[in-house]
């Protein structure tokens, strides 16, 4: 019995022992294969900076300012155009090309252009199928190189106008250049047609006469006083014309 526990300390104390020697033998184990194990690295904390962008920006003397579009001062195309402005007026505007000048030196000479005037010949053809030559009267114009629109007093309400843009020699022929379209100037009275879709405020204008009109032209304030010897009431009067000379 006693040399079983003896047996039993012993190797109680052979395993102990084999415990703590054992890690001392592994690394000089390790040291002669050239596999020791290495201490296992420890991670370094890294913090990052908050980004920021940063736009240079140019000196003022290198700031570039685009130019505003603009309209163009010519188009290159031949035009006359022309419109009625009121009863009286009309309104012109051209463009004669390098093209067109040239063309007209080489029919007339070198020296046509500039021994020529531009002349605006304003045509009355109402009425007629204008071809240049069957207008009821006409008027020239006589005009500057440099000018390339014209307002036209014609003093003829309701009729139509046709304009020519020529050069006009020195012995009196006119050279047409560019025509325009049909204008009709708008009428400068009432209408003969009494319009049967106005409204009628009942006893407005009662002692005027039979006839109803429409209240919001100022010319009817003229029509109405001429017939019936006075003014409407509470309506203003457009004013007066002074006399001046006529077509």
């Amino acid at each position: 019995m006693n040399t079983f526990i003896w047996l039993l300390l012993a190797l109680i104390m052979v395993l102990a022992v084999g415990v703590f020697l054992w890690p001392s033998l592994r690394r000089q184990k390790a040291k002669k294969t050239g596999t020791e194990t290495l201490p296992r690295p420890q991670f370094m904390e890294e913090i990052a900076e908050e980004l920021s962008l940063t736009v240079p920006v140019a000196p003022e003397n290198q700031v570039q300012h685009l130019p505003e579009p603009q309209l163009p001062h010519s188009y290159g195309v031949d035009r006359l155009t022309l419109m009625a402005r009121d009863p009286h007026w009309l309104y012109a505007y051209w463009e004669i090309t390098a093209t067109k000048q040239d063309e007209f030196v080489r029919n007339y000479g070198p020296e046509a252009w500039s021994s020529t005037h531009p002349v605006l010949r304003v045509y009355d053809v109402t009425g007629v199928d204008f071809n240049g030559s069957n207008a009821k009267g006409f008027l020239d114009i006589t005009l500057s190189d440099d000018i390339e629109s014209w307002n036209i007093e014609v003093r003829e309400p309701d009729r139509s106008f046709c304009v020519d843009l020529g050069r006009m020699f020195q012995d009196g022929r006119f050279i047409t250049l560019l025509r325009s379209n049909v204008a009709n100037t708008p009428r400068a009275s009432l209408s003969d047609r009494p319009d049967e879709e106005w409204m009628w405020i009942e006893g407005l204008y009662r002692t005027l006469g039979k006839f109803q009109y429409g209240v919001s032209s100022p010319m009817l304030t003229e029509e109405l006083s001429l017939k019936a010897g006075k003014l409407p009431l509470e309506i203003s009067s457009p004013g007066n014309w002074h006399p001046g000379s006529e077509k």
